[in-house]
């Protein structure tokens, strides 16, 4: 056989052969969006779910044995997510002065995505456990699982919701900007990664690196925030 064949059989009956696609999608994916010019629909994450998802239905392979492989990608959020506090840290002088802009930003629209999505699925009849993982959708998926976990809801819809609304952000964020004529990068980026968690700070850093840091601070603060705000909010609802 030839190193390729060799290599082929030896990831196929290992967890390997996921993990390993996994990574090599979204390498993909991030090459043709940069050779696209970082245009917003050419999302890596968008590009990256949709291959693999291609080839886990084309060759049959259960959520299961995909994730049996993939999960130290999983694993990695969690540190992802606690890194944050390093921008954090080294901008902290700017932060700070923008403290008041930043409370406001933070609370308005930590409360507005919880409420807006608790309401909209309650009023459309759907059943509590989908409500309760919908709530946390414009959290990273660290935070959301782990809060959709504790409060009843099913982990594995909060994630593929959170991953949803991160691409709608990331994919929409610079144009919406744009037509609002909003051009403070701090205020673009802050937008960014409240509504949209990591895949909008990731386009954020793509656009201008003070947003990717803004888009940072407002993913990491609300992950915090909805962790408190979300069982209060079921509480109204239920």
């Amino acid at each position: 056989m030839s190193p390729a064949e060799t290599l082929w059989v030896y990831l196929a009956a290992s967890p390997l052969l996921w993990l390993t696609v996994t990574l090599a999608a979204y390498a993909a994916a991030d090459r043709l969006s940069a050779a696209l010019g970082r245009h917003p629909l050419a999302n890596p994450v968008l590009i990256a779910v949709a291959v693999v998802a291609t080839l886990l239905s084309v060759s049959g392979t259960p959520f299961e044995t995909y994730f049996e492989g993939a999960q130290f990608v999983h694993f990695l959020l969690g540190p992802a997510t606690v890194a944050l506090a390093v921008p954090l840290y080294r901008h902290w002088p700017e932060v700070r002065r923008a403290a008041l802009p930043i409370l406001a930003a933070l609370v308005a629209g930590g409360v507005v995505a919880v409420v807006s999505a608790v309401a909209i699925a309650f009023a459309f009849g759907a059943p509590w456990p989908v409500i309760v993982a919908l709530a946390p959708k414009s959290v990273t998926a660290a935070i959301a699982m782990g809060i959709s976990r504790e409060l009843g809801g099913e982990p594995s819809l909060t994630a593929t919701l959170v991953i949803a609304t991160g691409i709608a952000g990331a994919v929409l964020v610079t144009p919406l900007m744009n037509l609002l004529r909003i051009a403070d990068p701090r205020a673009r980026g802050f937008a960014a990664g409240l509504a949209s968690h990591g895949i909008g700070t990731a386009r954020a850093f793509q656009v201008n690196p003070l947003s990717g840091i803004f888009a940072g601070i407002a993913m990491g603060l609300n992950g915090l925030l909805t962790a408190l705000i979300v069982p209060l909010v079921l509480r109204v609802f239920g």
